[in-house]
């Protein structure tokens, strides 16, 4: 049976209804969440064969659970979302999969776990959609254990900041930052990084022309290092 907790929530911007509705799509599922798992797999050196206590934060319509499930096989499996329909939602999407899971309604800001409770923690997505970041990644490194593992997966300023995204999405404009200026944030809040843990899909959703000039055209997108990258996917370790 999957169990709900529920805790006073700080200021946040809230989703437009596209947004949620986005979330629930297959291009979502397919080649936004499961495209970045499949990204991250490499990433995470060493790698464990189960992480005992997992959270995604920013659990949205539940479609990273089984997910999580089968690749890091936990003992429990947690959903965090400020938002209480995509919580409710998630709930009947782990019902509907057989996983069982535990639910949080709250802020990333405020995570209502113990210090060095959690294994891994999952934020996709979710961290450009975050007030106070800081404070955020503060939390995320408080409720990992010693050696535990952040997976962080987002979009940069250049992709937040695109006409397409503002038209039918809603953000906070003022905390939006580069890949380097996210990458040297997690580092700055204690986590470790290597080299080898970092790496930069420049994926057809997350460009302007959604891709059409590669795909019509055969134009090739500027190489790593000569573009401004639209995404940031890495792996932080909390020290032991």
């Amino acid at each position: 049976m999957n169990a709900t907790t529920s805790h006073e929530l700080p200021p946040h911007v809230p989703e437009t209804a596209f947004g949620k509705w986005f979330l629930h799509t297959r291009t979502w599922t397919d080649h936004v969440l499961e495209r970045a798992l499949k990204d991250l797999d490499p990433l995470l050196q060493p790698r464990r064969a189960s992480y005992p206590v997992v959270i995604d934060v920013g659990v949205g319509w539940g479609r990273s659970l089984k997910k999580l499930r089968d690749r890091f096989h936990p003992q429990r499996l947690i959903g965090m979302d400020v938002d209480r329909q995509m919580i409710q939602a998630s709930a009947r999407e782990a019902d509907a999969e057989g996983v069982r899971a535990e639910f949080l309604h709250g802020s990333a800001s405020r995570i209502a776990l113990p210090d060095a409770s959690v294994d891994l923690l999952f934020c996709h997505q979710t961290f450009h959609h975050l007030v106070d970041q800081h404070q955020a990644l503060r939390e995320f490194f408080r409720v990992l254990k010693p050696g535990g593992v952040m997976l962080f997966a987002e979009s940069t300023k250049r992709y937040i900041e695109s006409w397409i995204i503002r038209l039918l999405f809603r953000h906070p404009m003022e905390v939006q930052r580069t890949a380097g200026e996210y990458l040297a944030m997690v580092r700055g809040a204690g986590f470790e990084v290597g080299p080898d843990a970092v790496s930069y899909p420049f994926l057809w959703w997350s460009r302007e022309d959604l891709g059409i000039a590669e795909r019509w055209f055969g134009i090739q997108p500027p190489p790593q290092g000569k573009r401004e990258e639209t995404l940031i996917n890495l792996a932080a370790f909390k020290p032991l």
